[in-house]
Order: structure tokens, then C-alpha cells, then sequence
């Protein structure tokens, strides 16, 4: 990372974190910059025998961190957290240098995974059990929660800070010690995160960084019997495919998984409000979150000052790499199959009669960038609307009543993130209530936050990610029956 100026550059290893000790690989993978594809240096490529040796750590140290009082765990993952505060700058330089995103973004995310070990660094004093009232006259009941063991996490590279630490804090704030494999195209922030856990105190084999190609690692991940728990954010293939395997050894597993996020605005909804939402839930990240807008539902009424509204607003938006500050609204994409997939989508919805009315293709000389793109008149039966398109593509389609938005927005085997727009009280709860999805936007094109549950329905998930109930997937119940 030659051309990244760190206040701190032991933040920037190119090794991996097992057992407290920086480890080498025989052989190595590039990572790239996705602005410009250079090689911004290289991990060890780990395989099967490495992370055997992670996970046997692991265990070896899960034995003392589930006894630590569950005060000293959170002093240190708050101790964790603010030392990600203070070293946000680099933090977000090394986050933008991997992954692309403008480096305004990438501070939010900083500030954004910090708050999950800031969050869970509280959690871990609120574990609670219970006493049942008896059975029989000479028994007592008691419910213990117990931390459920190594837990093995695979994360992308989207938010390779943020979906490391909504995983990493629940499970050590319960007890549970972690092997994670993060994506190898974003590795760096993971390991400078582990750069940060050694200094917060968190114990050697407490947390486990392993890098390399993900077939291996994943074997060892989910087929290791001293792997308790499995947790993944990814692909909704790549997900179905892991959970199938943990079953081999009955893992408790959670999973978040694709989205294809419909985005409705009535007639009655505040059109500068409505804009300003789409704007932020379609292209922040360039449109690569899994909670990202992926289909504009507008109605009729609306729909003409909508489009012109939005399509006004990406027209200024810049594109280009997102450091230094300020130059770019809109990043790269992560590599070029992602470029050829929205080109593809882009394509199939012109071809079904959608009007370009800004952007549209792929930047010449350029190969990481698409430019921000507003289609209108798109067919609901488009790729579009069908598959996650994860780029910066708005595609919108003409609905007339609130019956036929919910139907539209309920034909997807995804069911994780929602919003609409309106200004009538009754409708707000009325469709709400009926989105299949688990979680709805009203009126806001943000909803991520530590204090509330991450996740979805359907084929998007399993369980929920902050919150306090983010915390129960990292804890078994057990329950004891004493005769006295």
C-alpha cells in the first residue's frame, strides 16, 4: 500500500492472525485496487492445515474466555471499540484502498463497526437466565445461558469492517472465541482490525484471522466438529451451500444472504423526501449493499415528477476513486464480472422497452466503473427486478394501487430489506404490516443501526444480526434440574 500515507502503518499486514502470532503462507494472493486494478500488495494463501491450527486455538483459549467475567470481556471489547474511533482515518484509508468505496463512506463504516463492539461490549453484562417454578416439591429448575463455543464466520467485501464486528462482537461478548475467513479481496481491514484486538487485550486464539482462497478454509469452517457455529454473509447460493454442509456436524448457523430491496413511493409521499431516500438507499457503495434499493415502485401520479426528480440528481452525481475525500459520490465496482453483470441488467431492461434517462454504460479506460444509472419504464419482469443487481442502477416501474405495489413487491424469494414512501398514517401501518420482509424503511432511506435487528425472511437469512438479540445466536440454553 505504497501510495496510502498511514499514521500507522503496522495497521497495514500482509499476514495472517492465528493464535496471537503473525503468520506467513508458502504461497501468496494479490489483492487489488478496484479504482485502478493495481496490486496494492499480497496475503498469505492459507489453507486446510492453518486454519485446523486456528480452530484447535480457538478451543484451547474458549476454555478461559468463557469463564472471564462478563464484565472484563466488555471492558475489552470497548477498549476494541474506541481504539477503531481513534484510528478511524486509517481505518477508512485502508477500507477505500481495498475496497473502492469514497472515503467519506468508508469513515462512516468505521464509526458504524465500532458501535457493534461498543453495543455488545454492553450486551455481554445482560446475558440473563432464569428460575422455574417446580415441577415436583423436592426439584428446582434453572435456565443458564451458556456461550456456544468456537464459532466460525466467514465475511464479505462490501463492509469488511462493519460485518466482521457485528459478528465478532456477540460472539466474544457471550464467550465464544472466533475463526474468521474475510473476503481475500478486502483482507487488510480485517487484519487491522486484528492489529487492534491484540492491543485491546483480547487473548491470544480469542480471535483468528485466516486468509487465503475460500474452498479450503470453508472446508475446515463447516466441517470441523469443534466448530460450534457457523455464521456467513454472502450470496444466497454460497449460504444455502455452507448451512447444508454445517448440518453434517448439526452447527447452529445464521445467515445473511442476498436482497433484491424494493423501494415504493406512493402519490402522497414528499417527493424531495422520497429523492433524497432513494438517493441514499440505491447508491451508497455504489449500489453494492445487501439492503441496497434494487427495484422502484412508483406510482402513477407521482411517477413522471419521480423520475425527473431522480434522474436530475444522479445526472450530478461524480464517479471515481473515492480517495482523496470529497472528489467522488460514487465509487468503483468491485471487479469486472460485477461490471458486466449490471451492463447485463442495464441491457435486458432497455431491451424490454426502459428509457435510459442518465447513464448506462461502463467508463471506457475505466474498467472498475459504471456510471450512476436511472432507467425508466422498466418491465416487472426485467432481470432487474428479478436478481440482485448490486450496482448503481435504478430501474423504475409504473404501479397504480396500494394492492398491486404490495403484490409487486412481494414476488421475490428474497426477503430482507424494504422501504416506502407515503404521507397517510394508515397506510403506513397497512403496508408495513403486510411487506414480507424483515425489515421496512417508512419514510427513510436508511434503517442499519447497532440498536435494532439485522436480517430478513425467507431465502435472505437466518437469525439477526445487533440488538440484544443478536446475541442469542452465540448462546445455548441449558437447563438443570437439582433434587434437593
Amino acid at each position: 500500500m505504497d501510495s496510502l500515507s498511514l499514521t500507522r502503518s503496522d495497521l497495514h499486514r500482509q499476514k495472517a492472525y492465528i493464535d496471537g502470532a503473525w503468520v506467513e503462507g508458502s504461497t501468496r494472493i494479490a489483492v487489488l485496487n478496484p479504482a485502478t486494478h493495481e496490486q496494492i500488495g499480497t496475503i498469505p494463501n492459507l489453507g486446510a492445515l492453518e486454519t485446523e491450527t486456528a480452530v484447535a486455538a480457538a478451543e484451547r483459549a474458549q476454555v478461559a474466555w468463557k469463564c472471564e467475567l462478563a464484565k472484563e470481556r466488555g471492558r475489552i471489547l470497548r477498549r476494541w471499540s474506541q481504539l477503531m474511533l481513534d484510528n478511524a482515518g486509517d481505518l477508512a484509508a485502508i477500507l477505500t484502498q481495498e475496497q473502492g468505496k469514497p472515503l467519506s463512506e468508508a469513515k462512516g463504516e468505521v464509526a458504524y463497526a465500532a458501535s457493534f463492539l461498543e453495543w455488545f461490549a454492553e450486551e455481554a453484562r445482560r446475558i440473563d437466565g432464569e428460575i422455574l417454578a417446580p415441577h415436583q416439591a423436592d426439584k428446582r429448575l434453572y435456565v443458564h445461558k451458556v456461550p456456544v463455543g468456537v464459532v466460525a464466520a466467514i465475511t464479505p467485501w462490501n463492509f469488511p469492517l462493519a460485518m466482521i464486528t457485528r459478528k465478532a462482537g456477540p460472539a466474544l461478548a457471550a464467550g465464544c472465541t472466533m475463526v474468521l475467513k474475510p473476503s481475500e479481496l478486502t483482507p487488510y481491514s480485517a487484519l487491522a482490525l486484528a492489529v487492534l484486538a491484540e492491543e485491546a487485550g483480547v487473548p491470544n486464539g480469542v480471535f483468528n484471522v485466516v486468509t487465503g482462497d475460500a474452498a479450503p478454509i470453508g472446508d475446515v469452517l463447516t466441517d470441523d466438529t469443534r466448530v460450534r457455529k457457523f455464521t456467513f454473509t454472502g450470496s444466497t447460493a454460497v449460504g444455502k451451500m455452507l448451512a447444508a454442509r454445517c448440518m453434517d456436524t448439526v452447527k447452529r448457523v445464521s445467515l445473511e444472504l442476498g436482497g433484491n430491496a424494493p423501494f415504493i413511493i406512493f402519490d402522497d409521499a414528499d417527493l424531495d423526501k422520497a429523492v433524497e431516500g432513494a438517493l441514499i438507499a440505491k447508491f451508497r457503495n455504489t449500489g453494492q449493499t445487501c439492503v441496497c434499493a434494487n427495484r422502484f415502485y412508483v406510482q402513477s401520479g407521482i411517477y413522471e415528477k419521480f423520475a425527473a426528480a431522480l434522474a436530475g440528481k444522479v445526472k450530478a452525481m461524480r464517479f471515481g476513486p473515492g480517495i482523496p475525500i470529497g472528489e467522488a459520490d460514487c465509487g468503483p465496482l468491485i471487479d469486472t464480472k460485477a461490471v458486466e453483470k449490471v451492463g447485463a441488467h442495464v441491457s435486458d431492461c432497455v431491451a424490454r422497452g426502459g428509457q435510459l434517462l442518465v447513464g448506462g454504460r461502463a467508463l471506457e479506460g475505466a474498467p472498475g466503473f459504471f456510471e450512476p444509472t436511472v432507467i425508466s419504464e422498466v418491465s416487472a419482469n426485467s432481470m432487474l427486478c428479478r436478481e440482485e443487481t448490486f450496482g448503481p442502477v435504478a430501474g423504475l416501474v409504473r404501479f397504480e394501487d396500494e394492492d398491486e405495489a404490495i403484490a409487486l413487491a412481494n414476488c421475490s424469494r428474497a426477503g430482507l430489506a424494504s422501504y416506502f414512501f407515503t404521507r397517510d398514517y394508515g397506510r403506513v401501518h397497512r403496508v408495513s404490516e403486510a411487506l414480507d420482509y424483515g425489515m421496512v424503511g417508512v419514510n427513510t432511506g436508511i434503517i442499519s443501526t447497532e440498536v435494532a435487528p439485522f436480517g430478513g425472511v425467507k431465502e435472505s437469512g437466518l437469525g439477526r444480526e445487533g440488538s440484544r438479540h443478536g446475541i442469542e445466536d452465540y448462546l445455548e440454553i441449558k437447563m438443570v434440574c437439582a433434587a434437593i
